[in-house]
């Protein structure tokens, strides 16, 4: 290790006089920084409850896109003057602590290191996000204080123990947004105190029951229930002190009214439909749940074609199709019956990709120690997908499974065919935000698989899909916006026991100045991984890693096997262009 290293990582970081900065006061990437550049400011002295930090690494998230198109209208800024109040993108990041309020000193210490939680919510309830509401990691120094460290009792810091790498600590994040798809994140059981709607179809002779599930919500409203199940709910609610309404004869041009009279227009809790045909109906049924809600299907027979389901609020309020093909509606709820892990020993179907955020999905599945035996990677773009091959095949070799790339002009309808004997995939893994592209997915799943939408689409997008498969055979239609602190922590864990390799993402590196030039090539896809930012490093062009052996042969000779980022490199990095203070 160097004495330039040594002092970089020391107990007692030397601090400047000033911090390099590139705020955003507007929309567009024309909006970040001063005419192109980066702005200077004095480095500030942290209060009692604060602590001043150093940013050491900076991922760089397609989830800022929104931002820059949005400015001030960005949903998380609550129409906030950029001009004159501006915030900073970076979200992902690596923070060493170098100056501690004195209210702060029994728990944090200079020299102590830090990943960062960004998605924070205040006491309202509000999103109050790192690098949104709160300005993010484009900077070299900068406080924080309780908006990120005591938030209703919680910080959203993870301090280091181990010894990870800066690139690896920033990508703990997204790593953590990947960690979380597979993770249960819906409500699997009715709403303690909530409403739910149990919906019939009339003539319906078929002897339902709710053997003990239906125990929890406060309020029933019963549309065309056959009369065995309706008195069965009736004599729980009262036991219970619950209220039962009944409104028969609905017909589904009528489910938003019902709605707006019984919930305030927020939706359902939950929803059960009973033996359901009609597939417009039961699009309509889905529209009226409230967020984070259970929509569960109960019947034995096919619909008459694939439901419009949003699939924003899939993604984004985490609304959980649920099923069985009854007599017990009761059956559908609880975890043994929904999965989120992908299939052991299956076959996963990822659709795009090659992109930064597909890749590590890819990755994961790789390095699942009980991981599906048979990927098949498809993306449309031929050079970013020979990129992920050129990573990930031999990870794939080395574990005894098979990765299958396909590209734009090949059939992926036939190489999944081929590769499940007809049956269809285990797992379909989809990071691309188009509707269409979304629901095509849907169609190369197995009846019991999983789909993921890790990406979204704006609320309100709908798109066909088969939700025969959930009440019949058990298929899962899952999706997650975001990390929480246990998925982050469970990535350094994992990483730390080497059981997961974040810095493998990592597809470009740059110094603080070339930090737009990072955004501007995360926009248009230039890179295969992840772009990664230093901010104590300046004069570095950004630079992919394959053509660091032609630029910085000594950074380059450090990296690992198959060009892999490595500490090792960013100690040579920081060792060349860390200008000490």
């Amino acid at each position: 290790m160097s004495d330039t290293y040594q002092r970089y990582r020391s107990a007692e970081p030397p601090v400047p006089a000033e911090t390099i900065t590139w705020n955003l006061y507007g929309a567009g990437t024309e909006s970040i920084g001063r005419a192109g550049q980066p702005e200077r400011f004095p480095v500030p002295r942290p209060g009692a409850d604060q602590l001043l930090v150093r940013v050491d690494a900076v991922g760089m998230c397609f989830s800022d896109v929104k931002l820059i198109k949005q400015g001030s209208k960005h949903p998380k800024l609550y129409d906030r003057d950029l001009a004159r109040e501006p915030t900073r993108l970076g979200h992902e990041v690596a923070l060493t602590v170098v100056r501690v309020g004195s209210a702060l000193r029994e728990r944090y210490r200079p020299g102590m290191r830090l990943a960062l939680q960004p998605d924070i919510y205040d006491e309202q309830g509000r999103s109050t996000a790192y690098g949104y509401t709160i300005p993010g990691g484009l900077t070299q120094y900068h406080l924080i204080g309780p908006e990120v460290l005591s938030v209703q009792g919680k910080s959203f810091v993870l301090p280091l123990e181990a010894d990870l790498g800066y690139a690896e600590t920033a990508l703990t994040e997204p790593w953590a947004c990947v960690e979380a798809s597979y993770t249960q994140r819906r409500r699997l059981e009715p709403k303690a105190g909530g409403t739910m709607w149990i919906v019939g179809r009339p003539g319906d002779a078929t002897p339902y029951r709710c053997t003990g599930r239906l125990a929890a919500p406060a309020r029933f409203v019963l549309t065309d229930v056959p009369a065995g199940l309706a008195a069965e709910v009736e004599a729980q609610a009262r036991s219970r002190g619950a209220a039962v309404v009944v409104r028969n004869g609905l017909a589904p041009q009528g489910y938003p009214d019902l709605r707006a009279q019984e919930t305030g227009g927020t939706g359902f809790d939950d929803v059960i439909v009973l033996g359901p045909r009609s597939a417009q109906a039961v699009g309509a049924a889905a529209a009226i749940v409230a967020r984070r809600g259970t929509f569960n299907v109960v019947g034995n027979a096919p619909l008459d074609g694939p439901v419009q389901i949003d699939m924003g609020r899939i993604h984004y309020d985490y609304i959980a199709y649920l099923g069985n093909p009854g007599p017990d509606a009761g059956a559908s709820y609880g975890e043994a019956r929904n999965r989120c892990e992908l299939r052991a020993g299956g076959v996963a179907l990822y659709v795009g990709a090659a992109g930064p955020m597909g890749q590590m999905h890819v990755q994961r599945a790789l390095e699942l120690r009980d991981g599906p035996a048979t990927l098949v990677a498809s993306d449309t773009n031929p050079v970013r997908l020979a990129a992920m091959m050129s990573g990930l095949a031999p990870l794939a070799e080395a574990r005894g499974r098979t990765l299958l790339p396909v590209g734009p002009a090949e059939d992926l309808a036939a190489i999944v065919a081929k590769a499940t004997r007809g049956r269809g995939a285990d797992d379909v893994i989809v990071s691309v935000p188009i509707a269409e592209v979304m629901a095509q997915a849907a169609t190369h799943m197995a009846v019991d698989g999983m789909l993921v939408f890790f990406a979204g689409v704006p609320n309100g997008t709908c798109g066909p899909l088969d939700l025969g498969k959930v009440y019949l055979h058990g298929a899962q239609y899952t999706g997650t916006s975001g990390s929480a602190l246990p998925d982050q922590g469970v990535v350094i864990e994992k990483t730390v026991a080497h059981q997961l390799s974040p810095a493998r993402s990592v597809g470009a590196v740059g110094g603080m100045e070339a930090a737009v030039e990072g955004v501007r090539a995360m926009l248009d896809g230039r890179f295969p991984g992840k772009i990664l930012i230093f901010p104590q490093v300046t004069g570095f062009p950004l630079t992919g890693l394959d053509q660091l052996a032609r630029t910085e042969p000594e950074v380059a000779a450090r990296l690992g096997p198959g060009g892999v980022w490595t500490s090792a490199a960013e100690a040579a990095l920081l060792d060349k262009y860390w200008a000490a203070p």
